[in-house]
């Protein structure tokens, strides 16, 4: 007679291909299953010294195993005078507190932090080293917490606000000065130094350069390529934002990137984040799932080409989706502050595929509450970090930061568990 269950299967085509659906549930299953569990991995960081009103995470940064986080109101070297914190990303432990050596009153430093490698680089836009707010930022050895090297804008001016974005890459670091007015009142430029010896390399500004662009408000680079954001630039209408790719090695301007769908008041430009051949740029004002819900773009940084939109699956009117960026190989890391799972302005993050510009997951808080903003991000490799600047632990708005471990599910664990399906299927046909 044979196998009933064979036979059955023979004559019955709908049998086979609920077995497939079957099957195939079982392999989405698996790796749903498995993604979850790897989001399991959560440490949240705190400071050691935690305070009210300190703002802890307003700013990250993330580079192999180390972790930078910026409070740019810690009081230790007056009111606002600013701190950062290095942590060990593996266990979660803070290894040192940094400060600047001239700490003062209202420097903020901390607003802004980058870090690659041995250094990290820590912006202070509101330092008065040469005029009221002209602004500097600091460089650190990450081994050993010390400070060797403070950098200033060669033609420093009152209220440039240089420091309030900065980024490096190897051995040149890029610093935003958006309020600088060599085009126009608060025109805005950026600036190159080699890390090495502390020299400027060179000021960058927009080739159609008008007042109020805000040029430098955010700030990326990657290898030899520059990105900086200018928030209010007009082309598409009022505030509707643009970014510039830059060579580093020449400081020429490569190609300026708008948004193939531009509006008034999009802000396409107010984060921006680079990572090889590909660039992502956020416009937290965007309306495509309500009024400033947000949203963000990927672009090929060689042709300058769109690549693909970016926005929430469940967008939602004043998320603000797109107010922080990231992006690290194939993986972008996009923050919304004000979305509201876990109350108003809870905040989330949304970790994408780049190659293909789907959502693979949604990061928010284990211990969500009104008004955390979580939501500044940095990313590297399989490891997020995701700041919440007004979170409570320490204080009201002391501030904390979010690891989250293993964010992408294992190629070949995935792999294991498909091959096990269709061998599954495989044994059933036989």
């Amino acid at each position: 007679m044979g196998n009933p269950a064979f036979i059955l299967h023979q004559r019955n085509p709908l049998m086979k291909n609920f077995q497939w659906i079957a099957s195939l549930a079982m392999v989405l299953g698996y790796a749903t299953s498995t993604q979850a569990a790897l989001f399991d991995l959560e440490t949240k960081i705190t400071a050691s010294d935690a305070a009210a009103n300190d703002w802890f995470g307003i700013s990250v940064a993330i580079s192999g195993n180390i972790a930078l986080v910026g409070v740019p109101f810690d009081d230790d070297g007056g009111i606002n005078s600013g701190s950062a914190y290095l942590f060990d990303v593996t266990t979660g432990n803070q290894l040192a507190k940094l400060t600047a050596d001239d700490a003062a009153a209202f420097d903020e430093f901390g607003a802004s932090v980058a870090i690659s490698g041995n250094m990290a680089l820590v912006g202070a836009h509101r330092d008065d080293d040469g005029y009221s707010g002209s602004g500097s930022a600091y460089l650190f050895d990450v081994t050993t917490g010390i400070q060797f090297a403070k950098l200033t804008a060669a033609d420093a001016e009152a209220f440039d606000w240089f420091g309030g974005s900065v980024a490096i890459s190897g051995n040149t670091a890029l610093i935003g000065a958006s309020y600088d007015d060599d085009g126009g009142g608060n025109s805005g430029s950026a600036y190159l130094f080699d890390v090495t010896t502390g020299k400027q390399l060179a000021k960058l500004t927009a080739s159609d350069a008008t007042a109020s662009d805000r040029f430098g408000n955010s700030v990326a680079i990657s290898g030899n390529t520059a990105l900086v954001g200018a928030e209010r630039d007009d082309d598409g209408g009022s505030k509707s934002g643009s970014a510039y790719l830059f060579d580093v090695t020449t400081g020429n301007e490569l190609a300026k990137l708008t948004a193939t769908d531009a509006a008034p008041r999009n802000v396409f430009g107010g984060s921006v984040a680079i990572s090889g051949n590909t660039a992502l740029v956020g416009a937290r004002g965007n309306d495509d799932g309500g009024s400033s819900s947000g949203s963000a773009y990927l672009f090929d940084v060689t042709t300058g080409n769109q690549l693909a939109k970016l926005t929430a699956t469940d967008a939602a009117p004043f998320d603000r989706f797109g107010g922080s960026v990231a992006i690290s190989g194939n993986r972008a890391l996009v923050g919304a502050y004000g979305d509201d799972d876990g109350g108003g302005s809870s905040g989330s993050a949304y970790l994408f595929d780049v190659t293909t510009g789907s959502q693979l997951a949604k990061l928010t808080a284990t211990d969500a509450a009104p008004g955390d903003v979580f939501g500044s991000v940095a990313i590297s490799g399989n490891i997020a970090l995701v700041g919440a600047r007004n979170d409570d632990d320490g204080g009201s708005s002391s501030g904390s930061a979010y690891l989250f471990e293993n964010i992408i599910p294992e190629p070949s664990t995935l792999l294991l568990g498909v091959m096990a399906c269709l061998g599954f299927l495989q044994r059933r046909e036989r």
